[in-house]
């Protein structure tokens, strides 16, 4: 299971309480010191000793749990995995080196890195029954319903692989998935523009079979597509993982409860289809869109975000962790920019992008809120330039994001005393009363 080391809670302790006053009550609690010195209060004693539960909607206070895979500094704008900034991971790294390096926590060297690859190759083969159940899905349909189906199904034909007590099970279980669901998402692009599906070519890198099982029958030079895997290898490694956003936070709680990895992926599938999730960048290509649509005026679109009696909102701009520029997006910016310019034409959706970008970063009103361009403002001008329908780009997260759902799985199921999740709750609803008779 995960190699990680958490250490025992007494070893975090930095000897500081912080005290809590009720009524007549007092009460202390220890406070916790992660790696690069944030605290954390240590409540577990909270509810049994004083009765009080926390209340804190979205749990955007809360730790819920202990993590060894990444660190966010929202407010320096920092990004690391396993202690690698994203910045260097990005430039230098492939997306299957760093699927190694957050599921087994240290990056592998060429041997481990050249087995994984031949492990992944091995587990590549989908079932025919799971390629028929994607094929009876409508291609009117949304592609990530498709995908969680997919990701859920493979329970149902790797019963040999499902039990999540089972290391070598789980080592085979995370081969399968990071192997697979590729094909699965090719497989549904490829169905959804009426085109028959590619087989893989085992003999090219995973991203490049990725690219060739989407666009093989396209007519590319050698070098667009060594910038379209270029691309598709940054945008993967980007995605990766986020620490505990909403669906990686749904993948834990659900595996919480001990379902196996594939349950757990397929229910983080569902969670990133939310468009205040995954579905982000898919709303900034429709701003876009809106903003050319009118015209094109950019200083006008600006004013309705300003006016509070408008309903008009920035898309792509802000984040809920990050209060400075997001690491991601400094590297995507440029990505596009070599795309289109590739493409050799005008882009008039990322001309005004740009102009978008310039006004909101010199205007008090954005600065002020701390509303810079996340990793979502360029993302889907460059699916889109690739050839990717919009609703593939929350798919294509999906794809980047399998390796993260599935270190924190593991690294969960790796504790030596896990909890299952469950919050509690304020209740405000009716006080007791009684069943009124019928007579």
């Amino acid at each position: 299971m995960m190699e990680g080391h958490h250490p025992d809670m007494t070893e975090m302790t930095n000897g500081q309480q912080v005290s809590l006053r009720f009524g007549s009550q007092t009460r202390s609690f220890d406070t916790l010191t992660g790696t690069e010195g944030e605290s954390s209060i240590d409540i577990k004693p909270l509810l049994s000793e004083t009765g009080l539960t926390t209340f804190d909607p979205g749990f955007g206070n809360t730790a819920s749990c202990r993590s060894d895979i990444t660190y966010i500094d929202g407010d320096a704008g920092i990004l690391r995995y396993r202690g690698y900034p994203i910045e260097q991971l990005a430039t230098q790294s492939s997306f299957v080196e760093v699927c190694y390096l957050l599921i087994h926590g240290e990056l592998p060297t060429s041997d481990q890195l050249a087995a994984f690859n031949d492990e992944l190759r091995r587990h590549s083969a989908v079932p025919s029954g799971l390629r028929l159940l994607v094929d009876t899905c409508p291609g009117s349909g949304h592609p990530m319903a498709s995908l969680s189906i997919a990701a859920s199904g493979l329970a149902a034909f790797h019963t040999d692989n499902a039990d999540p007590e089972d290391p070598d099970q789980v080592e085979t279980a995370t081969a399968q998935l990071i192997a697979q669901l590729p094909k699965v998402a090719a497989r549904l692009y490829r169905n959804s523009t009426g085109k028959e599906s590619i087989s893989s070519d085992l003999s090219l890198g995973y991203v490049e079979n990725f690219l060739h099982m989407l666009f093989g029958d396209e007519d590319f030079d050698q070098e667009t597509k060594e910038l379209y895997a270029r691309a598709m290898n940054l945008l993967l490694i980007l995605h990766a993982d986020h620490e505990l956003n909403c669906s990686t936070a749904t993948v834990r709680v659900v595996g919480s409860s001990g379902a196996n990895l594939f349950a757990s992926v397929s229910a983080g599938i569902n969670a990133l289809s939310g468009p205040l999730h995954g579905g982000a960048n898919q709303a900034v290509l429709e701003m876009l869109t809106e903003i050319e649509r009118d015209g094109g005026d950019v200083d006008r679109f600006i004013a309705k975000v300003k006016d509070k009696s408008s309903e008009t909102r920035l898309m792509g701009f802000g984040h809920r962790v990050y209060k400075n520029f997001d690491p991601r997006s400094k590297e995507i910016k440029k990505l596009a920019t070599q795309i289109l310019e590739r493409h050799g034409r005008d882009d008039k959706l990322f001309e005004l992008a740009l102009k978008l970008e310039e006004i909101a970063l010199n205007d008090p009103y954005f600065v002020d809120r701390k509303l810079y361009p996340n990793v979502d403002f360029y993302t889907g001008l460059i699916y889109r330039a690739l050839g990717f329908p919009s609703n593939m780009f929350t798919v294509l997260f999906a794809i980047g994001r399998l390796p993260g759902w599935i270190a924190h799985w593991r690294e969960q199921h790796a504790e030596s005393n896990p909890r299952i999740a469950r919050p509690r709750q304020l209740y405000t609803g009716p006080a007791k009363r009684d069943y009124p008779g019928h007579g």
